[in-house]
């Protein structure tokens, strides 16, 4: 187990900590889960750039690091949802598009396909990271700039769907 496989293990367990944080009755509950938030959201930079650094990257960390982020962006809508920040259609549309991006991503680890992040996701992921940060300054600034993250990560989606035909298309006449 090396250092980026363990800050990815770390990330994970965040995600719990940030459902406590969040629904703490404490006045401070938004800023700490967004504190724990940005954690997570640091160490992923991080295990990205030690793993490419000093040639880390392993076959554990390329599907469990994508699947921590999925599940804290899961987490964090869910609970913006069951608080009633946004709509449950949101979270609903976030849940399909990872939901099936796992699926995806589960059948071509299968097969040794990797589809490379896009500038599509990585935007929205950005985008998605700020609009939390606002979250616990202006709820509807915080809104307005998710909505923008989640059209983001659609795109991304449509993307990482053609990228996925197109490969699997290859793979299959070989």
């Amino acid at each position: 187990m090396n250092i980026p496989n363990l800050l990815t293990l770390f990330r994970f367990f965040l995600i719990p900590c940030f459902i406590f944080a969040f629904f703490s009755r404490s006045n401070d509950s938004l800023i700490n889960s967004a504190i724990i938030f940005f954690i997570a959201g640091f160490t992923d930079i991080l295990d990205g750039y030690i793993a490419r650094k000093f040639n880390e990257i392993t076959k554990y960390g390329t599907v469990m690091d994508p699947l921590a982020d999925k599940l804290m962006l899961l987490t964090v809508l869910g609970c913006l949802t069951i608080k009633g920040y946004i709509p449950l259609l949101i979270l609903l549309i976030m849940l399909a598009k990872e939901f099936s991006m796992i699926i995806i991503g589960v059948f071509l680890y299968g097969k040794n396909i990797i589809i490379p992040a896009n500038i599509w996701g990585k935007l929205s992921t950005l985008i998605f990271y700020v609009a939390i940060l606002f979250f616990t300054f202006s709820k509807f600034l915080g809104t307005y700039l998710l909505y923008i993250a989640i059209l983001g990560a659609v795109v991304a989606y449509i993307n990482y769907f053609l990228i996925f035909l197109s490969k699997y298309r290859q793979n299959a006449t070989k």
